[in-house]
C-alpha cells in the first residue's frame, strides 16, 4: 500500500476485520488476475493488487465490508432471531441480501463489474472456494460475495486504466 497515503479509522478497520477473517490484499489481487488475465498479456499481480488497493480507499467498499463481516460474526455466535439466524448461517440461496450488498461494491468502477461479479461468484475460484466450504464452521455468507465483489470491482477498474479513464498517477 502507498505508504504517503493516510488511512481513515473506517479503512484500517476494514482491512483489519478482511485480514482476521482469513482474506488478505493477496488473495483477492489473485481473483483479480484470474479475471483479467486473458485480456492483459503484461498483467502482473502487483497491478492486480494496485487496483484492489484502490477499491479498498472507497468508503462505501469499507462499509459493506464491515456490515457484511459484522452478520457473519453475529449468526456464527448464534446471536440473531429466527429465521434470519438460520438463514444467514446456511447462506440460503433465495435470501439474496449478501448479494445485494456486494453489489454496492461491483459498480463502484461502472457495470463491467456486474459481469465480473457473476462470472467469479459462479466459478468460486481461490479463496472463494475457501469461503464457501460449510465444514469449517465459520459462516462467510456476506463475506465471500464482499470478495468476490472487490474483486470484480478492481477488474472493471483495470479495465478502465486500460483504455486511459483512469488518471496517470493513478495507475500502477
Amino acid at each position: 500500500m502507498e505508504q504517503s497515503r493516510k488511512m481513515s479509522k473506517l479503512e484500517k478497520k476494514a482491512r483489519e476485520w478482511l485480514e482476521e477473517r482469513g482474506v488478505t490484499i493477496n488473495d483477492i489481487a489473485e481473483l483479480v488476475y484470474y479475471l483479467q488475465s486473458k485480456y492483459h498479456d503484461e498483467l502482473t499481480i502487483e497491478s492486480c493488487r494496485f487496483n484492489v488497493e484502490k477499491v479498498l480507499t472507497k468508503r462505501e467498499v469499507q462499509n459493506a465490508i464491515l456490515t457484511g463481516i459484522q452478520m457473519d460474526i453475529l449468526a456464527e455466535k448464534n446471536m440473531l432471531d429466527e429465521p434470519l439466524q438460520d438463514t444467514i448461517s446456511k447462506d440460503e440461496g433465495l435470501y439474496g441480501v449478501d448479494e445485494i450488498i456486494a453489489l454496492s461494491i461491483v459498480n463502484v468502477y461502472g457495470s463491467i463489474g456486474f459481469t465480473n461479479y457473476g462470472y467469479i461468484d459462479k466459478q468460486k475460484p481461490g479463496i472463494l472456494q475457501k469461503l464457501n466450504d460449510k465444514s469449517t464452521g465459520e459462516c462467510h455468507t456476506f463475506l465471500d460475495d464482499i470478495v468476490g465483489a472487490i474483486a470484480a470491482a478492481a477488474s472493471s477498474r483495470l479495465a478502465h486504466s486500460a483504455v486511459g479513464e483512469e488518471e496517470e498517477d493513478d495507475i500502477e
